[in-house]
């Protein structure tokens, strides 16, 4: 199911193999919410060559709904995708974005965003969404107890997150003698190493075809982060995917891959590009050889010094939007009329720089 095929001290590149094709990893996963990356379609993915997208348990439950997508065939007939998807578990998003929520050993009692209808949310209902959904990567429900959070509200996130891995790896063991999809287990413990190791031993006792770690990137600064990542990784199985959710900033992603970590997800490329602000790079070398540095910056193309620049948004980058004709200025004018081809454009390029990112530190990784 995973094979890795490069090592550099705790840094790894392999092959994860899903029903519906390889994803060579260290991978960056694009987020496609309700099956639709936005201002993307299907063949921009495919030019771009991204292998693997994120879609989102929670929004897809409230529309279209379980029997829609059963009745459509899944999401991969219904978005017409045909690489492997990975669902989470629409526990972030139940306490993030959920108006009222009561937390119970069973559940999540919860007022839908939309249009405050409850729902019961189970560590059950979350399995038989994702198949529903028919992911190739299927993840467990969880307690994120937000940040800052005491250490009593984390120690029940993390007994939580305990025992409702437990039911879903329950449900997942029934599903799989119908199919074939992987289930990964979440770590939770905010930023306690202790909490983090129990959490992490509990998990792998039960025994998961991978591990996600949550709870970061959530508003603590980066360098704690590292120090979670540096405590926590050591203690999940080595030769098993590592997955750091909703991680990050293209430095932050680098500095996880050299922790062992394998896989990624973030809004910020599609969301950055959505406000005019894309990365370029600052070298024709991307990633430094020894993955020390990423050579990029972030521009802001409402910066009226844009208004009359004539360069490609980024004369480095081989992207659609970069070898077209489109210059800085007209990207710039596009934004300032809302004109909805300069969120597109924006999008496309980002989305191609932090595939490239990944690209580049999986063809370092393959030099040692």
């Amino acid at each position: 199911m995973f094979t890795i095929t490069h090592r550099w001290q705790q840094a790894r590149s392999g092959q994860l193999h899903t029903d519906h094709g390889l994803v060579p990893t260290p991978a960056f996963m694009p987020i496609a919410t309700r099956g639709s990356l936005k201002h993307l379609a299907n063949s921009d993915l495919t030019t771009i060559g991204n292998d693997i997208i994120l879609a989102n348990t929670y929004h897809l439950f409230l529309r279209p709904g379980i029997k829609v997508l059963k009745q459509v065939g899944g999401l991969h007939q219904f978005m017409h995708w045909t690489k492997p998807i990975l669902t989470d578990s629409g526990g972030y998003q139940v306490f993030s974005l959920a108006r009222l929520r009561l937390v119970s050993p069973d559940g999540v009692r919860f007022n839908s965003h939309i249009d405050g209808h409850e729902f019961f949310f189970t560590p059950e209902l979350a399995m038989d969404i994702q198949a529903a959904i028919g992911s190739d990567i299927r993840m467990c429900f969880d307690y994120f107890p937000g940040y800052p959070a005491n250490r009593a509200q984390v120690e029940e996130s993390v007994r939580l997150t305990t025992n409702w891995a437990e039911r879903c790896r329950a449900v997942h063991s029934v599903e799989t003698s119908r199919e074939r999809s992987l289930l990964f287990g979440i770590v939770q413990g905010s930023t306690w190493p202790d909490l983090r190791a129990r959490s992490a031993s509990e998990l792998r006792a039960i025994g998961f075809d991978g591990y996600a770690i949550g709870g970061l990137a959530v508003g603590e600064p980066p360098e704690i982060m590292y120090h979670v990542l540096d405590a926590t990784v050591p203690l999940l199985p080595a030769e098993q995917p590592r997955y750091l959710m909703g991680v990050g900033q293209p430095e932050q992603i680098l500095q996880a891959v050299k922790r062992g970590i394998d896989m990624f997800d973030c809004v910020l490329p599609t969301r950055n590009a959505r406000h005019g602000q894309v990365y370029v790079h600052t070298a024709s070398q991307l990633v430094e050889q020894n993955l020390s540095l990423v050579h990029y910056t972030k521009l802001s193309l409402d910066n009226l010094s844009y208004q009359t620049d004539s360069q490609p948004l980024d004369p480095l980058c081989d992207c659609s939007t970069c070898t077209s004709g489109y210059s800085r200025a007209y990207l710039r004018y596009l934004f300032s009329v809302h004109e909805p081809l300069a969120a597109r454009l924006a999008t496309v390029h980002n989305v191609s720089f932090y595939i490239q990112l990944l690209r580049d530190i999986r063809i370092n990784l393959a030099l040692y």
